[in-house]
């Protein structure tokens, strides 16, 4: 069973991001345009799962289906989909998960969606500071149970979806 660990930000993550980009990079060559570090791990000082978030985006969504046995020979699980039209999941490291891969195609709301999330937490410190807390008493009250973790901070994270979104169209992305 997977336990649901919450921890101080590690400098070490940034690095960690790196690499696998630089790993993707290879595999997916010319299909890929950008690629970001997202989530949690990557807005300092925000306590998080110890999960690094990737997110390539890519030329053409279908074609990631094609690089399914070179993601598998770096230890990656494909799940399609998972949960959202037009991204491509992946995950490293089984119950021991390290890394999380979220492929969506130019274009994706989804793209603009993560990454004002992110910019939002860096530039927001009390609004950091309460999500990591927040994520820190989900995490010891549901140590085992990743679905009542994940629903505990749902509204809270919609709630910060729709500030970082106004804040974006005030100030725009930094």
């Amino acid at each position: 069973m997977r336990r649901v660990e919450v921890c101080s930000y590690n400098e070490k993550w940034s690095n960690m991001f790196s690499e696998e980009a630089e790993k993707l990079k290879r595999i997916f060559r010319n299909e890929i345009v950008d690629i970001y570090h997202i989530g949690s791990t990557a807005v300092p000082g925000l306590k998080a799962k110890p999960i690094i978030d990737i997110m390539p985006v890519v030329n053409d969504i279908n074609m990631i289906d094609t690089f399914i046995p070179n993601m598998q020979e770096i230890g990656y699980e494909s799940k399609g989909e998972n949960g959202i039209s037009g991204r491509r999941y992946f995950q490293k490291g089984g119950d021991n998960r390290s890394h999380h891969i979220h492929i969506y195609q130019v274009g994706s709301d989804e793209i603009k969606r993560h990454l004002v999330f992110r910019d939002y937490l860096r530039n927001h410190p009390n609004e950091k500071k309460a999500y990591g807390e927040l994520k820190e008493k989900l995490a010891q009250q549901f140590s085992y149970d990743i679905e009542s973790y994940i629903s505990g901070k749902d509204c809270h994270v919609k709630d910060i979806e729709l500030k970082a979104l106004e804040w974006y169209k005030t100030f725009g992305a930094n």
